[in-house]
Formats: C-alpha cells, structure tokens, sequence
C-alpha cells in the first residue's frame, strides 16, 4: 500500500448545502416550522403589525410581512449564513437570553429547502433592498421600493427535498398546525396585531389588545364569560394566565398554552400538573383552555435544550410547578364556591346519584338535563322503525337466547321441584328473552348455555357506526331538519376542519351551512340526534376527529364516523326500558361486525354456564 493511500483521510468537511439541509431536517419539519422562525425574528425585529399570507398550507407560499426595524443590504447576505445573528454576541448572552430567536439557523435552514424573497428596508434609507435564495444558491441583491420593515416570502417549500415533501400531512392537518403556531405567538404578544389570510380567506384579524380580549377573538365569544383569572408573583417567578369554566373542554388537545418570557414551550409534567385540577369537574379524556405565563430571570432557564426551542429547563423546577399547581387550584377553588344552596339529589357524579355532604360549599360541574325521574338524560335515540334490522336481529338472537327443554347444558338444582322451576323459567326465557340492566351500563341476557353481558355505550357505537357509514354511500342520507336553524361559531381550526369535511358530513346526514367569518348554519342532523343537542355534537364530532387522526390511520369517513358514533351512542348510566334493550340487541346483532365496537373493543363478554357452576363449588 503506497504512503499516498495510507495518509488519505476518510474524514471531510461536509459541504454548506448539504449541512444546511441536515440543520433543515432538525430546525424545518413542516410549514409551522417556518411560520414559526418568521414570526421570531419579526417580533425581535419590534414590529406591532404582522401580515401572514399561506397558499395550499404552506407547500406553495408563505409569506410573513412585518412593520420592525428592517435591515440594510449588508445584512441581508448575512442573514443567510448559518450561526449568522445579531442576538448573539458573548458566551454570557446564552444564560440570558430574552429574544425568540438566537441561533442563527433558522433562515440558512428554510433558503436551503425552498426559494426565498426578501424585501426589506430601515425607516433611514431611501430605499428598500430584494434578495433571492434559491435552495441555498444566493443571487443578486438590488434595489426595490417597498415599505419600512421586512417582508421574506417562501415559496415550494422542500421543492429539492422530495421525500420531506412526500411525507407532509393534509392540507388541513398542515394548516392547523400552522393556525396554532400563530396562536401561540398571538397570545404571548397582545401588543402585536396579527393579520392571517390562507387560501384568500381571513382566518384572524386580531388588533392589539388585553388578553382577555385575544382569547375570545382567537377561540370565540363563547369564552368571554367563561374565563377564570389567575395570578402569584414571588421573588422567584411571577405567574399569570387564564384558564377557562370547565363546561368549554373539549375531547381533544390543542387549547393548552404555557409561556416563559414570552416564549412557548412545552412541558408533560407540568401539563398534566394542571389537568389533574380539572378532574372534579371533566370526565376523562377532557380538556380545557388554559395559557400559563411565567415571567422569571433569563438567568433561571435554560431554552436552549432543543433546536426546536419548545423545551426549557427551570433551574428549580419544582419550586416552579408547585407554584403553578397551587396558583391554578385556588382560582379554580375559587371559582366554584358557591353557598350550597340545591338539594342533595342535585350532586351528580358518575352517572349515579349521590348524597350531600356539609362542606361549606359545594363543587358544581357542569349542569346535565335530568329526566322527570332524576335519570340522566341523553342525547340518543335506538331507532326501531326498520323493520328489515328488526328480522335480521330476531333471527341472530334466537340463535343466542332459544333454550331447549331438554337441552343438556340445563343446570340442575338437584331435586325434582326445582327442576320443574327451571324448566318453567326456561320456556318463558324462550318466549321472552329478559333483559337486566346492571348499574345502567350492562345489559345481562340469558342464553343456551350461560349468559351474556353487553356493554350498552359500545353496541350502540357499533350501531351507529355502521348506520354513518351506510349512510356515506346512500344518494338521499336520511336527515331530520330542524324547525330554527342553529348558527355556530366556531374557532379557525374547526372551521378549517369542518370545511374539509364538509362533504361527508353532509352524506352522513347533516345539513350544514359554510358561512363567512368561521361560523356555519345547521339546518339538519341525523336521526340518531336528538334535537337540542346538534350543536355540541357537530363540534365534539370535529375534536375527536382530529384526536383519532393521530392515533389511528383510517378514511376520513370512517373517523368522522366512529367520532359521531362515540358522541351520539347512549352513555353508560343511562336508564333503559325492556324496549329499548330489546331494540339495542336486536340491531347490535344486525351489524356486520356485532361483537367489536368501531374501534375494535369487545362489546359483548359471554360466561358460560359451567364458569358460573364453578364458582358455587
């Protein structure tokens, strides 16, 4: 082997364009991640007024327009280099950092992925200054009008990066996560006005105003009164916020915002430190509003954790979650100390009905429609007037329930007059099937050769579910109009979910009016709805839907689907009549699949008839 070869180094540098990739695939996963870098570097830049513009969820066109300091045509070059920041300038400034950006990264990233406009310009100059980066590659720099401040379009974004484009998700999912980027920004900086346009509509046009006034603008009037205030400051921290009246938690994550020094940052902990406190008030798999701010010495918390910038260390972090943990349960405490002026039948908890207790106040959740018996009553109906079902469910139960006299799995009492007695009960089962509802959530049936237990709140899922999605394939779906249309307000996320569905919602039997201004029109609801209650079923419907789409991978129909089902299926501790029972089997065992509800959880549990004997030995 000659010398030459063997001081040949196998080590080389990596040239810029393929490392400014590399520190793409970190800092620029998806859109929202450069709508995120862009609007960082406006509000360091001291601008009050931002324009964002997005085409097709960012794939063709971002652009973010901003009224700050702008820079001079010698800094625009320089912008473009990586560790490149005017944020920056000793080691000390890293324990100390009060800006959003500060790496240097952010725009070598995003111009090695996409193509890049700048226009910029300072309020001394006479004149602004355009400059394109195309995938990396820098051209020239010239002259242009354009107004004081920055304007930095990014346009096919990942256009020479295929497999990173291929692997963005919908145009809604892409542009929700955008919406809730600027949500983020928009309420940690109330004294920026923020306009938002995608695809031609306006999605926010938020002026600069308190918090309180940002929070409903963003998330609806249906938050302006329903808001709870809370606030501590120590030596150490000072913390601030609003958390919202339990009644407005949604089935799915999103409205749960936590901020250091203006900064967003995420914490599982801490999050689940401050659901916990709504326990006594949601049911499960509930969530609130709330926007959590900490204001603490730079010096306390390190942000630069991750090179997305959404993790920090507190450096006593317990002392931190103590404080937020308490801050939030006495405003929440707070909240709900009412004098405990109802009766004792009107503490409602689990579906059950339980006895006062003499605290000096009373924990209040949400108000839930009692029937004249005190039942809980639901928003469901178990539809019998089909009478195909019915034969079809008649003819699978018969098979289940039907006892011969002298079949031979009959338990024997041992003596001749209880056999007669079972013989008796055993033809009357026959001739009616006998339903009995334990705890008003299971229904026990006799069978040949043991029992069966089914769980009401599943089978009537798998009910629904086939019924929505029978639906989807008929011409004319079956729709109940309502006798006064109900008009909805809905938050920009919804709304831009609810457009995207609006086809197949439609086919399953809604009628739903698009209006502007991110409200909609119901004007029908499928049978399975009872009146009254489409509103807060059409909505829950949109927040599950988006829960399941990043928990399981199924057709858009089959989702919306299985989350009308979940919400308009009969809960556990409803009350049911021998009827209704009846009516719930019969067309659990007409469906394709009786014995899994849609997400494959069993709906019906059989113990045989010897498991029972054996128990008695």
């Amino acid at each position: 082997m000659s010398d030459t070869q063997i001081s040949e180094s196998i080590i080389h540098q990596l040239p810029p364009e393929i490392s400014n990739k590399i520190a793409a695939g970190e800092v620029i996963q998806r859109p929202a991640s450069v709508v995120k870098e862009l609007l960082d570097n406006a509000i360091d830049a001291g601008a009050d007024q931002l324009k964002i513009l997005i085409q097709n969820a960012g794939r063709t066109l971002i652009q973010v327009t901003d009224n700050g300091c702008g820079m001079s045509k010698e800094d625009l070059p320089l912008c473009f280099e990586r560790h490149a920041t005017s944020k920056i300038h000793s080691v000390d400034d890293l324990f100390k950092i009060r800006t959003l950006g500060f790496r240097g990264e952010a725009m070598a990233s995003i111009a090695s992925v996409s193509q890049v406009t700048v226009k910029t310009k300072r309020a001394e100059d006479e004149n602004g200054w355009e400059f394109e980066v195309w995938g990396g590659e820098e051209r020239e720099i010239k002259p242009t009008a354009t107004d004081n401040g920055t304007t930095i379009a990014v346009r096919n974004l990942f256009f020479n990066v295929p497999a990173r484009r291929q692997f963005l998700k919908t145009d809604v999912t892409e542009l929700r996560h955008i919406l809730r980027t600027v949500q983020y920004a928009a309420l940690a900086n109330t004294d920026v006005a923020f306009y938002v346009e995608a695809d031609g509509d306006i999605i926010y046009d938020l002026p600069i105003q308190d918090l309180n006034q940002r929070v409903t603008q963003i998330f609806g009037s249906s938050y302006k009164a329903s808001l709870i205030e809370f606030g501590e400051e120590t030596s150490y921290v000072k913390i601030h916020g609003f958390a919202s009246d339990p009644k407005l938690a949604k089935k799915s994550r999103g409205e749960q915002f936590l901020f250091v020094n203006g900064r967003p940052f995420q914490h599982r902990y801490l999050t689940h430190v401050i659901l916990s406190l709504y326990d006594a008030w949601t049911r499960n798999n509930e969530y609130p509003f709330y926007a959590l701010f900490f204001d603490i010495d730079p010096s306390k918390v390190d942000v630069n954790v991750h090179p997305s910038k959404m993790e920090v260390k507190f450096e006593d972090e317990r002392s931190v979650i103590q404080l937020a943990r308490s801050v939030v349960n006495r405003a929440l405490n707070k909240h709900f100390q009412v004098p405990d002026i109802q009766d004792d039948e009107d503490i409602f908890l689990s579906g059950s009905q339980s006895k006062g207790f003499d605290s000096g106040f009373s924990f209040n959740p949400p108000k839930t429609s009692r029937g004249s018996d005190g039942g809980l009553q639901i928003s469901s109906r178990i539809n019998t007037g089909d009478s195909s079902v019915k034969g079809r469910g008649d003819e699978f139960a018969g098979r289940l329930y039907s006892r011969k006299e002298n079949d031979s799995s009959n338990f024997s009492f041992g003596d001749e007059n209880s056999q007669k007695t079972e013989r008796s009960v055993s033809k009357t089962v026959t001739q009616d099937k006998g339903f009995w509802q334990l705890h008003n959530t299971y229904i026990l049936t006799q069978t040949r050769t043991g029992m069966t237990v089914i769980d009401q709140h599943l089978a009537h899922k798998r009910i629904i579910f086939e019924k929505a999605i029978n639906a989807t394939e008929e011409a004319l779906p079956s729709t109940q109009q309502l006798l006064f249309a109900q008009t909805l307000e809905l938050s920009a996320s919804d709304y831009t979910l609810l457009k995207e569905l609006h086809s197949i919602i439609q086919r399953m039997g809604f009628s739903v009016q698009l209006l502007s201004g991110n409200t909609a029109m119901i004007n029908g609801v499928p049978a399975d709805i009872e009146i009254g209650n489409e509103e807060e079923v059409l909505v829950s419907m949109l927040h599950q839907y988006q829960d399941l789409g990043q928990k399981i991978k199924l057709e858009a129909r089959e989702k919306l689907a299985i989350a009308f089902a979940s919400k308009a299926a009969i809960p556990r501790g409803k009350k049911l009549s021998q009827e209704e029972m009846e009516s719930l089997v019969d067309q659990l065992f007409a469906c394709e699949q009786p014995y899994l509800d849609p997400l494959k959880k069993p709906t019906i549990s059989y113990i045989p008839l010897d498991e029972l004997q054996a128990r008695f030995r």
